[in-house]
C-alpha cells in the first residue's frame, strides 16, 4: 500500500488525509447515532406511564434528560410545565421544539464535513491526474524528439495520473454512501422525536384538564 502511495506522488497525500478524516467521521457517527443514545424504543411509553397521574418531579425529569436525545426533548416539556403549570399548549410545544432544534443540530454534526469529502475527493484525484499529465508532457519535451522521450518519466507520469484518479474515487464513493446513510438515519430520528413530542404534548394537555 505504501509503495502505491509513493508511486502516486505528492498529490495523493491530501487524499490520504481525507480518507483518514472520513473514516474517523464515519466511526464517530456510528457511535453517536446509535438507537440507545437517540431514541430508545420503549422510552416514550415509560414516560407516559410515569406521568399518567401527575407531572414527574424535577429529579426524575433530570434523569430523563440525561437518558437520550429523545429524553432531552421530552424533559423540556416537563420542565416547562413545572416552571409554569398554567403555560399554554403553544408554549409547551414551543419549549419542546426549541429542545428538538438543539438535538437536531447535534445529530447533523459532521455530516456536512463528510459530504464535503465526498464531493472534493474526485476533484483532488483529478488534480493529481493533471499533475501526472504535466509530468508526462514535461518529460517528452525535455527529452527531445531525437531520443523519443524518457520512458521512466513517462511511466511515472502515467502512474501519478491513474493512481490519483483511482484513489479519489475510492475515497469519494464510500464517503457518499455513508453520508446518505447517516442523512437518512438522522431524518428518521427527527421524525421519531417529532411524533413523540407531539404525543407527549397531547398527553400533558389532557393531564392538566
Amino acid at each position: 500500500m505504501f509503495s502505491i502511495i509513493q508511486a502516486a506522488g505528492w498529490p495523493i497525500w491530501p487524499l490520504v488525509a481525507c480518507s483518514i478524516l472520513a473514516l474517523a467521521l464515519v466511526i464517530e457517527r456510528f457511535i453517536s447515532l446509535s438507537t440507545s443514545k437517540i431514541a430508545p424504543p420503549k422510552l416514550l411509553e415509560e414516560v407516559l406511564s410515569v406521568s399518567r397521574t401527575a407531572v414527574p418531579t424535577p429529579d426524575v425529569v433530570t434523569q430523563l434528560e440525561q437518558n437520550s436525545a429523545l429524553g432531552e426533548v421530552l424533559a423540556s416539556g416537563f420542565r416547562a410545565l413545572n416552571s409554569n403549570p398554567r403555560c399554554s399548549e403553544d408554549e409547551l410545544r414551543s419549549s419542546m421544539e426549541g429542545s428538538g432544534r438543539l438535538v437536531a443540530h447535534r445529530l447533523e454534526r459532521y455530516l456536512n464535513a463528510l459530504a464535503t469529502i465526498a464531493s472534493a475527493a474526485p476533484l483532488m484525484g483529478l488534480f493529481g491526474t493533471v499533475v501526472g499529465m504535466i509530468d508526462i508532457f514535461g518529460s517528452q519535451s525535455s527529452a527531445g524528439s531525437a531520443t523519443g522521450g524518457n520512458p521512466a518519466q513517462l511511466a511515472h507520469g502515467i502512474s501519478v495520473a491513474l493512481y490519483n484518479t483511482a484513489f479519489g474515487l475510492i475515497v469519494a464513493i464510500p464517503s457518499l454512501i455513508f453520508w446518505r446513510y447517516f442523512r437518512a438515519r438522522v431524518d428518521e430520528y427527527l421524525l421519531t422525536l417529532e411524533l413523540a413530542s407531539e404525543r407527549l404534548a397531547r398527553h400533558l394537555n389532557t393531564l392538566r384538564k
